[in-house]
């Protein structure tokens, strides 16, 4: 949703700080988002101002895709051309569920015993996936290669106006959206976590920030 005149913005910076004139001056750069979603927000715009502050309109956006389909031809073989094949030595053969998210893990966090006191080893690799249910799942099969005793910590679901008990608390604790932690947490000693909320970002603690398990209380996790 955001404009494109802040991307560009964001372009035309980094060309002038790096001096070259490839997209974001040849840097890297990862968006989020469904650009067939969700429109800008223009105040009391009209269709053909909120369709022009969308970044699908803007020049850069062309130059991004032909970046992309150069690349594309470049690699060392390609199936069409939105589709490139990726090495061997970048992926995980596929055997079963179970076998293979667990050489998944043991690729992405080799001799996770030995190293497990290593902030620097845990926080600079990470497993992502796009559903929240997968992620459980590998949470749950990770926490169990830590060492130590287990900790489990709860959440306290009340609805409110609910006179009717429509949403009683054991249906509450089976939600699990987006952005909100599960209804329980399993933790371990040395094992990591994301920050959710801008605590003090003065000091660092903000959101998506990652942090390591250091000690447990009864209601506040040392971190």
């Amino acid at each position: 949703m955001a404009k494109r005149q802040a991307v560009e913005a964001v372009d035309q910076t980094m060309q002038d700080i790096i001096n070259g004139k490839l997209p974001f001056g040849g840097k890297i750069m990862v968006m989020g988002g469904d650009f067939r979603q969700v429109l800008s927000v223009v105040r009391r715009g009209t269709r053909a101002q909120i369709v022009d502050s969308s970044l699908r309109m803007s020049p850069l956006w062309a130059s991004v895709k032909r970046l992309q389909l150069n690349i594309n031809m470049r690699a060392e073989e390609t199936l069409d051309e939105n589709c490139i094949y990726i090495p061997d030595n970048m992926s995980i053969p596929y055997t079963d569920k179970t076998n293979s998210l667990d050489v998944l893990i043991d690729v992405i966090f080799p001799y996770l015993q030995s190293n497990s006191a290593d902030s620097k080893f845990i926080i600079s690799r990470a497993i992502l996936s796009t559903k929240n249910e997968s992620i459980d799942e590998t949470n749950n099969k990770l926490i169990e290669r830590f060492s130590g005793e287990k900790k489990f910590y709860y959440s306290f679901d009340v609805p409110e106006d609910d006179k009717n008990n429509l949403y009683p608390m054991e249906y509450l604790n089976s939600l699990n959206v987006s952005g909100i932690p599960p209804h329980y947490l399993r933790l371990k000693i040395g094992c990591p976590v994301i920050l959710l909320r801008n605590i003090d970002p003065s000091n660092g603690l903000c959101n998506g920030i990652g942090l390591i398990c250091r000690a447990f209380q009864q209601n506040v996790i040392d971190a």
